[in-house]
């Protein structure tokens, strides 16, 4: 690899040049130096030093210029005038601009995601265009790439260290047999002429076993040790592989701030969601579409400051941006408090440039828009340096088609217009709530879990549309994680359970899960189209051995729990379960498995007398026995159960093997309500046997 003379100073440059704007935009909305011109002092006296040892004159000369131009304010608790902030943004472009253009080896790979913002003009001349100048948000996304690949290949040369562990363990059991088998031979052979030399090798095989237990110890430990260091780095890795959504918002600001100076306008900017960390390369293609949102909020949203005096606006008009995760996919939602869209311009705009006016008279401003991002058409009377052109939208279409994005605008008259950028998520980071059920570690969103409950089996109440709980005064639908992921109903073997209360947009849902195993920060990816998951199922990320953990999407977890109802079993069924007694562990698994899958809830015994007295202890709603088990056979079992008076009535199957007329003849004779011979066995046919036999 070519050497790189400016690689170091490139990364500090840039983020010193970073902390000067953001510092400076401060002191311009304080309105007051206090402690933020020492510090920005500091800053740029730190960036000169830098330059001048890596020989970039220039850029130490600039850095010398923001001394002097803070300088005379050190003191001063006063208004830094606003001519000195222009002044000193300008030498902040042309420090980020003479850093982007110092030479790189072509083999220095990085990826960069360039945010385009536009310096102040001097005073009395209009801003220059913003795509003139540029800040830079950087992620070296290969270098953590293979860092990551590197923990990976580690965990597996730490699986070769688990066995070394196993032969430890093997050669302390050897060590402690020879030592114990010497032991007694000396004790037998005491007073042996050869004792002596019997006593050496039971001192000898002692000395073994101590090194044997102490070597044991000694690669367990270590072994726990690189374990958790590993986990702690493929953490810390896959966050550096992210990027923090807030890294944006001074370049948003400064874009803002640029565009009402350039129109003379007065605006306030304000960025939320900042702490959601996403992907680089949705944030590289995204800036620039949130960027031309902004310019377009300020340009044709925000008025001039005598007509929001007139509106009785506040004279300073606001631009938020922000930044939500919804279910699977990230939202960039840029709202302004002007005038609206301005529609019937819009429409006119359109039949200049030659849509046919029919076209358009049923569509709406959002429909409108969705015509202007196709490109060429703008409302402004005039061309400015922010507006004018038509060629600003084609920037947030080539985001939507690049991301697969979709663009929404929401507009009311003298209140002001949302656009809303819609992306499909490839990777972000997540505080999650880690829960098992049915055998599976799964993850739940943080910021869609409202409370954790741990509920008695008689808080469940059963409604026409299936389980719920009352919580908050409100009904909830309750659903099973073993049920949301396809594995039939979970079994309720105790008085209580743990549940999930999970909000969504389009309401609330209870999750039972059998653990909840903490809180984790969680990176995780979409799937791919090739692995189609269920619609609960919002991706996965991986465990440092790299097995996969779903991370559940809340508003799939709301919508199943809501139709779950429509396919649960009768309130009566789920209250009652059903006895499977079969001697074959393989028959009584499959039959387990075909009814839990169903939805009802099984317990097993592995003979007649087993099943008998499950039977007088519990109340089943139906019992499946096979005919030959050794002991009670199931002739015998159900002619015991139909002579008590507390069993007389359950509804009884015979499953067996024997196909002989005079059985099947016996079995109806003795009370079954059903004889299944298993080599004619139709699973479609025995369940809805039994969904008659127990309604």
């Amino acid at each position: 690899m070519a050497r790189d003379p400016y690689k170091y100073f490139r990364v500090e440059a840039r983020e010193l040049a970073d902390q000067l704007g953001q510092g400076l935009l401060e002191l311009e909305r304080s309105g007051s130096g206090g402690e933020i011109v020492p510090r920005l002092l500091r800053l740029a006296h730190t960036l000169k030093g830098a330059a001048r040892i890596v020989r970039q004159p220039e850029i130490a000369d600039h850095a010398h210029a923001i001394e002097g131009a803070l300088s005379p304010f050190r003191e001063l608790a006063g208004i830094v005038p606003r001519e000195n902030v222009d002044a000193i943004l300008r030498l902040i472009d042309g420090i980020t601009g003479r850093v982007a253009a110092l030479p790189a080896p072509e083999s220095v790979a990085e990826v960069e995601v360039e945010v385009e913002v536009g310096g102040a003009a001097p005073a009395g001349k209009a801003a220059p265009l913003p795509e003139e100048t540029s800040r830079v948000v950087r992620t070296d996304v290969a270098e953590i790439d293979d860092l990551l690949d590197g923990v990976t290949e580690a965990y597996a040369q730490l699986s070769a260290l688990r066995e070394v562990a196993g032969l430890a363990e093997k050669a302390r059991r050897i060590s402690d047999h020879i030592s114990e088998q010497l032991a007694a031979a000396a004790t037998r052979e005491s007073d042996h002429p050869e004792f002596g030399r019997v006593d050496r090798f039971v001192t000898s095989a002692e000395l073994l076993r101590g090194l044997a237990g102490q070597l044991e110890r000694s690669i367990a430990a270590t072994h726990e040790r690189i374990d958790r260091e590993l986990r702690q780095v493929r953490d810390a890795a896959e966050q550096l592989r992210l990027v923090p959504a807030g890294a944006l918002f001074p370049n948003f600001e400064r874009a803002a701030r640029d565009s009402a100076q350039a129109l003379g306008k007065e605006v306030i900017f304000e960025g939320k969601g900042g702490a959601i960390r996403l992907d680089a390369h949705v944030v590289s293609i995204v800036q620039d579409a949130v960027l031309q949102m902004i310019r377009n909020a300020v340009a044709h949203g925000i008025e001039a400051r005598r007509d929001r005096i007139a509106a009785n606006k506040p004279v300073q008009g606001r631009v938020v941006v922000t930044v939500v995760r919804r279910g699977r996919q990230i939202v960039f939602r840029c709202e302004d408090d002007g005038r609206g869209i301005d529609v019937a311009a819009l429409r006119e705009a359109a039949i200049r440039k030659g849509r046919p006016a029919a076209d358009l008279d049923m569509l709406d401003a959002n429909g409108l828009v969705r015509v202007l991002l196709q490109g060429g058409i703008s409302t402004s009377a005039v061309v400015t340096e922010v507006a004018g052109r038509g060629i600003g939208m084609d920037i947030v279409r080539a985001a939507v088609a690049k991301l697969a994005a979709d663009f929404l605008v929401t507009t009311e008259p003298d209140k002001g217009t949302s656009f809303e950028l819609i992306v499909p998520l490839s990777m972000s980071s997540v505080e999650a709530l880690v829960v098992e059920g049915a055998g599976v570690t799964a993850t739940i969103p943080l910021y869609a879990v409202r409370h954790t409950l741990r509920l008695e089996v008689r808080d469940i109440h059963r409604t026409s549309l299936g389980e719920a709980i009352v919580h908050d005064g409100r009904a909830i639908p309750l659903v099973s994680l073993a049920r949301l992921l396809g594995r039939g109903m979970a079994s309720r073997r105790g008085s209580s359970l743990s549940v999930v209360v999970v909000a969504a947009p389009t309401g609330l849902a209870a999750v039972s899960v059998d653990r909840l195993l903490g809180t984790s920060n969680t990176v995780f990816r979409s799937l791919p189209e090739l692995a189609p998951a269920t619609a609960v199922v919002a991706g996965a990320s991986l465990d440092a051995d790299g097995s996969p953990l779903l991370m559940l999407d809340p508003e799939g977890m709301v919508v199943a729990a809501l139709c779950a109802g429509e396919s649960q079993p009768d309130a009566a069924l789920a209250r009652r379960p059903l006895l499977v007694i079969d001697d074959s562990l393989t028959t009584r698994m499959l039959e387990q498995s075909i009814l839990e899958s169903a939805g009802y809830e099984v317990d097993m015994a592995t003979s007649g007398e087993e099943g008998l007295e499950r039977a007088r202890r519990a109340d089943y709603a139906l019992i499946l026995v096979d005919v030959e088990m050794p002991g009670m056979d199931g002739f015998t079992f159900i002619e015991q159960i139909r002579r008590d008076q507390k069993l007389r009535d359950t509804p009884a199957i015979l499953v067996t093997s024997r196909s002989a007329p005079e059985d099947k003849r016996r079995g109806l004779e003795v009370g079954a309500q059903g004889y299944v011979v298993k080599s004619e066995f139709d699973q479609a046919e025995l369940l809805d046997y039994i969904k008659r036999l127990v309604a």
